[in-house]
């Protein structure tokens, strides 16, 4: 084999890449087969966690509320906080999707492990806030830890 520069493929290494698709390809479809269950991380205890509303506020920014006593917990000025505004984007589709209300509060929670997921109880979806980075997770950490009326 060669490129069309000239250069020769060496075929042994060549080969052998073939053969690692293939096999793990088999190994794939073997455990799919057998009805393996793919490995998962135990869950970790919540140590923290908070009810959320989001709603709609006039001239484009988002009130968060709190779910339990109803007050606003602080107020996403218009052009702000994106990664939040587009993960309850996410959400609330989602809900749309399935024909679901605004009744279930999103539940925010804390981990003993050091990660912060956001539950959507109504849709049984849950996003792991610590895969899109600190930065991103930190947005939604600081309403956890948020006080009423900010």
């Amino acid at each position: 084999m060669s490129d069309p520069f000239g250069h020769s493929v060496p075929r042994l290494p060549l080969a052998g890449a073939g053969a690692l698709v293939v096999i793990s390809l088999a190994a794939v479809a073997a455990m799919r087969l057998a009805g393996t269950p793919p490995m998962t991380v135990p869950p970790s205890p919540v140590t923290l966690e908070r009810q959320l509303y989001f709603a709609d506020a006039e001239g484009g920014g988002v009130d968060v509320i709190d779910g339990r006593s109803g007050r606003r917990i602080t107020h996403l000025v218009p052009g702000s906080d994106g990664f939040i505004r587009a993960t309850m984007r996410s959400l609330v589709r989602e809900r749309r999707l399935q024909q679901l209300g605004r009744e279930a509060p999103f539940v925010l929670m804390s981990h003993a492990d050091g990660r912060l997921t956001l539950a959507d109880p109504a849709t049984g979806r849950s996003v792991n806030l610590e895969a899109f980075g600190p930065d991103n997770a930190g947005a939604f950490a600081r309403l956890l830890l948020a006080q009423r009326g900010h």
